[in-house]
């Protein structure tokens, strides 16, 4: 019996309530809605994605929703004040964003906006970020912390921040660094503002569980502490010290973990005061989970605590110990970067053709020169709801196998096999389609379903946006964005349009385990199709590379406005990388090589392959196209199915 289908259907299939934290859900119209303040005004995203076309934009297309970061940073300050209210806690909260998570100049413009009343700051692990944050940084209560390996150059632009007025605090990641810290600080008359990277013993868990623990890439050992704080005391410099640091990991699944690195470092924080410090800071780092397949547990991809929890637990644990050693509430700062910024940014993918199994229109009918297994085949295709469907389909795969052993000894011809495949999937599919809805599933049946899927071949790079997918395997969420009022009745996988067999997609969030397949909706012809990539704002946009040349994609970044008819408005759009722009990055001089065609044209003229006024119109082109972007131009149309054959 076909079970009915409607919008709460579709939010329950795709778990979208779940993973959405309230910012994304299904409307009437069966689209995408995305509401940046988890409540009131919404965009629908296929509205958002016309806007974007009526600019000019072609896809695949990255959709920014900037009152979405706004509210992830209200949120998380707010959560922490809320925590330090509840317990009493005698200090602050000041965050700062790590640049490392998304270094494009709108979104850290849109944080450091959002954040001013709360005098969030930033983190910055590289000369480069950290030019780019004196820049930026104009709040002298926010903080600028500086991580990562420093030399001279480095430690020296701090410096400047210092004596430009700004909190700048530079962590010792190795006891040299401190060394060349107070060098260089000596050397141009200005006291640094220092803090410790402390090695803790916790460990984290999850994907980026070894960037903690005592084997960690980072971080002084309790020796190098002392070490340091005699160092510190000997230059007359104690009263510099001024930060503990730790960092558990990143993406962290449970709580636990955190709490028991929080109470860790909290110890040596005391311990250090209590040396003669004059402490003021502790930095909990990163590590504040996003639960992007909604299943709320330890799972990699997931986290079993909320944003209020985390807040909570980290104020309760830092005012125990402190409270316990005697030493005042120290300012706590947090690293968060992930839970920031990942929700806020969509990727919109279309999909633009399908390979299905038993989808090729052809002739099965036996002839005289088949092969006897085509008979037999098609002999248990139309019997099989006489008998059981598990002997049908064993008996179905006998032949399958039996006709490919036959096939390497030349016994079968090309047709015989053809007809045997097409009749053993259309088998296949029967039988995947009678136990689809019932209680118990056999194994096998599942595995025949995965290998029923389809493909659905989708205009992006994967090496490009889901590198972390690609090479660690996280999990995001993924789905069509329209058509939802509709029952997907196809499962498929995502292959992309490199020329890399790694190009793909296919294992997806679900809230038991990890799906192979995702629901989709079959492909129309002369319809777009759009699929979403959710959650998306967090190292993707810097960590893709250039795998085939396929560069960055486009952008829109959206707002909200009661005063637009649709509710919203695309405030900036920003053009994906030209053919012209990802040859120069890998030096191919773009003049160069017009001059190299252009002699080749002039050849072909002139041996008359090519006439004059053809020639320069090819020439043309290809100067054109260096202007174009590196993505298929579909024109939002779907590739037009195969004429049938007969096999006789």
């Amino acid at each position: 019996m076909t079970q009915s289908w409607d919008i709460e259907s579709a939010i329950s299939l795709y778990n979208i309530d779940r993973w959405g934290s309230g910012y994304f859900t299904i409307n009437e119209r069966g689209n995408i809605q995305i509401l940046p303040q988890q409540n009131g005004a919404s965009i629908d995203i296929m509205e958002a994605i016309a806007d974007a076309k009526e600019q000019g934009l072609k896809f695949p297309l990255v959709l920014r929703f900037q009152d979405l970061l706004r509210h992830r940073v209200e949120t998380i300050n707010k959560a922490f004040d809320t925590a330090i209210n509840e317990f009493g806690y005698n200090n602050v909260y000041r965050g700062v964003f790590p640049i490392k998570v998304n270094q494009l100049r709108e979104v850290v413009e849109e944080i450091m906006d959002a954040g001013r009343p709360f005098h969030y700051g930033l983190e910055v692990g590289s000369k480069p970020e950290l030019i780019a944050a004196l820049a930026i940084h104009n709040d002298p209560e926010s903080l600028i912390i500086c991580n990562g390996y420093k030399d001279t150059i480095f430690i020296n632009n701090a410096l400047l921040g210092t004596k430009l007025g700004k909190r700048v605090v530079m962590v010792v990641e190795k006891l040299e660094e401190l060394f060349e810290i107070l060098r260089v600080s000596r050397e141009v008359g200005v006291e640094p503002l220092i803090g410790l990277r402390v090695r803790l013993q916790s460990k984290g868990a999850g994907k980026w569980a070894t960037s903690g623990g005592e084997n960690a890439k980072f971080g002084l050992s309790t020796a190098d502490l002392v070490c340091a704080s005699e160092t510190l005391k000997r230059e007359g410099l104690a009263h510099c010290l001024k930060l503990v640091h730790f960092h558990v990991g990143s993406q962290v699944p449970d709580i636990g973990t955190i709490k028991r690195a929080v109470r860790e470092a909290a110890r040596f924080y005391a311990k250090l005061a209590k040396l003669g410090h004059d402490l003021g800071y502790i930095d909990v780092g990163g590590g504040l989970g996003v639960d992007y397949d909604g299943s709320r547990t330890t799972f990699d991809s997931s986290t079993n605590y909320s944003l209020q929890e985390y807040a909570r637990d980290i104020v309760y644990n830092l005012m125990d110990v402190c409270d316990s050693e005697k030493v005042p509430h120290p300012t706590i700062v947090s690293e968060s970067g992930r839970a920031i910024v990942a929700h806020h940014s969509v990727l919109v993918v279309e999909a633009f053709g399908s390979i299905e199994k038993n989808s090729t229109p052809i002739d099965v009918e036996p002839t005289e020169s088949d092969s006897k297994l085509v008979r037999d085949i098609i002999d248990i295709e139309r019997n099989l709801m006489r008998h059981s469907k598990m002997e049908g389909m064993h008996d179905a795969q006998q032949i399958k196998e039996q006709s490919q052993v036959m096939f390497d000894l030349g016994l079968v011809d090309l047709r015989s096999k053809a007809k045997i495949e097409a009749i053993y999937w259309r088998i296949a599919q029967r039988i995947v389609e009678h136990f689809r809805d019932s209680e118990y599933v056999p194994d096998e049946i599942k595995q025949l379903e995965t290998s029923l899927s389809d493909q659905y071949v989708c205009n992006f790079s994967v090496f490009q946006s889901l590198l972390d997918h690609w090479a660690l395997g996280q999990l995001f969420p993924i789905m069509p964005i329209h058509r939802l009022d509709e029952k997907p009745e196809r499962n498929g996988t995502l292959v992309d349009i490199t020329c890399d067999s790694d190009g793909k997609v296919s294992k997806f969030i679900d809230l038991q385990d990890v799906k192979e397949t995702l629901p989709l909706h079959r492909l129309r012809s002369g319809e777009p199709y759009y699929i979403g990539i959710f959650l998306m704002g967090a190292y993707q946009d810097i960590m893709g590379d250039l795998h085939n040349l396929f560069g960055r994609v486009n952008e829109a970044h959206l707002f909200l406005d009661d005063d637009e008819e649709d509710g919203f408005y695309i405030e900036e759009t920003i053009e994906g990388s030209t053919i012209g722009e990802v040859l120069t990055l890998t030096q191919w001089d773009q003049n160069e090589l017009i001059r190299l065609v252009k002699a080749q044209v002039d050849a072909a003229i002139k041996s008359d392959r090519l006439k004059p006024n053809e020639a320069m119109k090819l020439l043309a082109n290809y100067e054109r196209e260096l202007k174009g972007y590196t993505y298929l131009h579909l024109n939002g149309a779907k590739q037009a199915a195969a004429p049938v054959p007969s096999i006789v």
